[in-house]
């Protein structure tokens, strides 16, 4: 029998804050739902390695859950169901609500679904050494010796002269070749090991490996380099002019897997951002709402949302005035009345790495997904930070939803920080805050996160839709 609790013990437990961890929480049937959710999203990642093929998952997924497209001028009512896609790099699902949109506003659910990788240059092939190689430029932040000697794929599309675009994704099949970037052997590496790890691997020797077999013409030069362009224009068509239009990625040719025994958690390529944006989007395919609700999820957050598909493009703009006017709404009203979720992860505490993180405020694995009120480097520059009314609301919407949820910021003040879209939306007088999966070794090749914050940024979702 225990022992009564003494007045300062329920004082105690009625006032402090402590983070809960999810699986300790969650009863048998939550925890099933858990890892239910979970394979969903490993199937998910298997299938969109890059930001296209994200796209087209997505389509996919709505169209199977009776969405349909939406184009500019198309007159909208309560109980839509609609995607609109942005140049095939990004897409947004929605659903019209029946509250008055002028009185409620949106709610915006904004997740990118780009990741580091290594983009293959416009002009790539040459031979050297025996051995042919695509020259490439990295995308995004990177730890570039953590890309070589590991197996990869290669994805993307070539526009050939005539217009005709052809699809690649090789080293994803088991009887599939991979590519690969060389390192040097530690016999020979002193020099290299003896500077900072920024240098290890230099930018122009992320070299990758395509082939080295020659081609069997004595007389001609580049035996290699020919064998190569052999091969992709009777597989695809392509020649070697074409690489001049081509949008090509060299990505981990892993494929998703439970880590521990336990299986608790998830090691893939891309958890970022794609471990919030697979549960914004089947948060809004599969659940009713009287609210107006958009998953947005676009392209280019991991260079800046420049271009015509990151969230800075007037295109996200133009689409939420487009379904305000075909409402009979006034634009300016509903974005003011207009909500946001910018969920993208952030940094899970590390004991390994103890020293760079402040452990109050740190994200802890497994204790549900994460808000960060602010983002930004240091003195908070670059970052939206969500008013308190706002916050106060939506810890609201998690109490009244069962969310399991915590606080972070991404490490100590004077050493870490980081970006989010939170900030364009913020530009568009929307009230934002950043929710998202604390992830350990982002932007590796292969990062891990915790079946129990995924499920939970799930709920979180839910209960801001409803």
């Amino acid at each position: 029998m225990s022992e009564k609790k003494s007045k300062g013990q329920e004082l105690q437990k009625t006032l402090s804050y402590r983070k809960i961890n999810y699986f300790e929480r969650a009863d048998k049937a939550e925890r099933k739902a858990i890892f239910d959710y979970a394979e969903g999203y490993k199937a998910f990642l298997d299938a969109a390695k890059t930001e296209r093929e994200a796209c087209e998952f997505a389509v996919a997924a709505a169209e199977k859950a009776g969405f349909t497209e939406y184009r500019f001028g198309d007159p909208l009512k309560a109980g839509d169901k609609k995607y609109f896609v942005n140049r095939g790099k990004s897409v947004v699902v929605f659903r019209v609500g029946s509250k008055n949109l002028e009185e409620d506003g949106f709610r915006l659910i904004a997740s990118h679904i780009d990741a580091p990788r290594i983009d293959i240059k416009q002009n790539p092939l040459y031979e050297d050494g025996g051995m042919a190689f695509f020259k490439t430029h990295y995308y995004g932040g990177i730890k570039k010796y953590q890309w070589t000697a590991i197996p990869l794929a290669l994805h993307g599309v070539v526009v050939l002269k005539d217009g005709t675009k052809r699809k690649i994704r090789v080293g994803e099949d088991a009887k599939d070749p991979v590519f690969y970037i060389n390192d040097l052997l530690p016999h020979l590496g002193g020099d290299q090991m003896s500077g900072k790890a920024s240098g290890i691997i230099d930018g122009e020797q992320l070299n990758v490996v395509v082939g080295g077999l020659p081609y069997a013409d004595e007389e001609v030069s580049d035996k290699i380099k020919l064998s190569v362009l052999s091969i992709l224009n009777k597989t695809y068509g392509i020649e070697e002019e074409d690489f001049l239009s081509a949008e090509l990625s060299a990505v981990p040719a892993f494929r998703a897997r439970d880590v521990g025994f336990d299986r608790a958690l998830i090691g893939a390529y891309g958890h970022d951002d794609r471990v919030c944006a697979y549960p914004a989007l089947t948060a809004v395919l599969e659940n009713e709402t009287e609210h107006t609700v958009l998953a947005m999820l676009v392209d280019k957050e991991e260079i800046g949302s420049e271009g015509t598909t990151g969230i800075r493009c007037k295109v996200y703009e133009d689409l939420m005035e487009e379904i305000a006017v075909a409402l009979g709404a006034n634009f300016r009203k509903v974005r003011f009345a207009s909500k946001c979720l910018s969920s993208d992860v952030t940094a899970a505490y590390d004991p390994n790495f103890a020293g760079v993180y402040e452990k109050m405020n740190s994200a802890m694995l497994s204790c549900g997904t994460a808000m960060c009120k602010f983002t930004g480097a240091r003195g908070k520059s670059g970052s939206n930070d969500a008013n308190a009314e706002f916050v106060g609301e939506v810890r609201k919407m998690f109490a009244e939803g069962n969310v399991v949820w915590q606080t972070a910021e991404l490490g100590k003040v004077d050493v870490g920080g980081g970006g989010t879209v939170a900030k364009f939306v913020a530009e568009l007088n929307i009230d934002t805050v950043d929710l998202g999966v604390p992830v350990i070794s982002m932007h590796a090749p292969w990062e891990v996160v915790s079946k129990a914050d995924l499920y939970s940024n799930y709920k979180a979702f839910l209960a801001f839709m409803k």
